[in-house]
């Protein structure tokens, strides 16, 4: 594929993290939850999402990914 563009260019992202390093850390800590999901024909899937989310945000407050994206926190220590 030649001559396609991306939003998440260096340039964007840079400006991405800028503005988000203006807004103070939230002092709140926030439940996550984990759902996996199994296949037989391919790779097997995980959804991350607030334990206590409005029903509002629930089609869209998530992070869903690969099984193998994600690592055991005690290996990355």
């Amino acid at each position: 594929m030649t001559d396609s563009t991306s939003e998440y260019d260096s340039d964007s992202v840079r400006q991405r993290l800028q503005t988000a390093a203006r807004y103070p850390p939230r002092s709140q800590s926030i439940d996550l939850e984990s759902i996996v999901v199994r296949y037989e024909d391919r790779t097997d899937r995980c959804t991350i999402t607030p334990r206590e989310c409005p029903d509002s945000e629930r089609l869209t407050t998530w992070l869903s990914a690969d099984i193998d994206a994600f690592v055991e926190l005690e290996q990355l220590r």
